[in-house]
């Protein structure tokens, strides 16, 4: 199985996209996305520098924009990537390429998208000087631990030994004076304290931007980066967008629902390298590749010719489906039969395992087709549960 994973913000380097414009019907494709984005994406990836680059209101638009081009690299037909792909998911950021990849919004919709999440998200950060920590090593509670002890908030557990801790210059000082043991930390060059209760301006404006945005259910599985829970609805997978703006990253869960997928590939979009890292200790037998220039082209096309498969929602119409979020055991929580109508946020059931229990909501009304699993039985994330007949189009 074949997972695919866009960079967050942090990822770009000056210059990263020169290669790239090369490729055949690249540019082309980059400058109508400038132009729905009002941001000139080519040059901040040819010419503009670091400092530059670093600009949330920048580097947002041109991560999400170089992401999307490169995918038509690897499907010129978008639709054959749903035969190919089994799941999607992004880091920070890069969630909004994963909607799209997985047919939740169009490529023009997350560039506005994007562009008012740079712009909204680096406008919170202006209010108070704040910054971010990554901690690596030491022990993760004690990290956690130590961090809410000076006011900070863990905005990203990435997994293999990699905490990023956010919040005011004064906290991130006193907590570098006071730092866990055998940890080392590093400072990162960006702007703000992201994905904390300082980004709260920002998820205001996303909600109002997001209520005009029309959306589809996913086509694969996607992988949210709050929990690591499996997305199908078209609507959550928006809102969570939304709400990641101020919440933490967890992609430690992700990473772990991709080893309960049972995932074998794993192909970081450009400007890649950071996620391909992670996975490679905490994914190990997971084959994977970072395509960080066209000169990867080649790889990554035999990668998703040997790891390829159809996702299981992309097997129906998807729109009828309702999935498992995650590795667990099913819990029905209603009685209802073939023919039966469910009303729209009704509880279908839950999935139960180790770690918590985790409900299935009818993200949309509809009739009851068919039940795909009983009472008891063990789910896979993604696996479909019940088939609906709905009756208006997922929004």
């Amino acid at each position: 199985m074949l997972v695919v994973v866009a960079p967050g913000q942090g990822s770009q380097t000056p210059g990263f996209l020169t290669p790239w414009l090369e490729v055949p019907g690249f540019r082309d494709r980059l400058d109508w996305l400038s132009l729905v984005s009002g941001i000139d994406l080519v040059r901040h990836g040819t010419e503009s520098d670091a400092d530059t680059i670093r600009d949330t209101a920048v580097a947002q638009p041109l991560i999400v924009g170089a992401s999307l081009v490169s995918l038509l690299s690897l499907f010129p037909h978008p639709s054959e990537a749903y035969a190919k792909v089994g799941a999607g998911s992004g880091h920070s950021v890069g969630e909004i390429t994963a909607a799209v990849g997985a047919g939740v919004i169009t490529a023009e919709q997350a560039m506005v998208l994007v562009r008012e999440r740079g712009r909204a998200m680096a406008e919170a950060a202006a209010i108070t000087p704040t910054g971010m920590t990554a901690v690596l090593g030491g022990d993760r509670d004690e990290v956690v631990a130590k961090a809410a002890q000076h006011g900070l908030t863990p905005a990203n557990e990435n997994g293999a030994g990699q905490i990023v801790v956010a919040g005011t210059l004064e906290q991130l000082a006193a907590f570098a004076a006071d730092p866990p043991e055998r940890a080392r930390l590093r400072p990162l060059q960006v702007a703000g304290a992201f994905h904390t209760h300082h980004m709260g301006p920002a998820v205001a404006h996303m909600a109002s931007i997001a209520r005009n945005i029309y959306v589809h259910s996913a086509r694969l599985s996607v992988i949210s980066n709050a929990d690591g829970t499996v997305v199908h609805s078209g609507r959550e997978v928006l809102t969570r967008l939304v709400t990641q703006v101020s919440s933490p990253v967890r992609w430690d869960l992700c990473m772990a629902t991709m080893a309960d997928l049972g995932v074998t590939g794993l192909l970081e979009l450009p400007p890649a390298g950071t996620l391909v890292g992670l996975a490679k200790r905490a994914l190990p037998g997971v084959e994977t590749v970072s395509l960080q220039t066209p000169d990867d082209l080649p790889a990554a096309l035999d990668l998703i010719e040997r790891h390829g498969a159809a996702s299981p929602t992309s097997q129906a119409p998807t729109w009828r489906l309702l999935v498992s979020p995650a590795k667990g055991t099913f819990k029905r929580a209603i009685a209802s039969e073939a023919g039966d109508v469910l009303e729209r946020d009704v509880v279908v059931g839950s999935v139960v395992n180790l770690r918590d229990e985790q409900p299935v909501v009818a993200g949309h009304a509809g009739t009851v087709v068919e039940w795909l699993v009983e009472d008891g039985d063990p789910v896979s994330p993604g696996q479909p549960l019940v088939r609906l007949h709905p009756e208006a189009v997922d929004a």
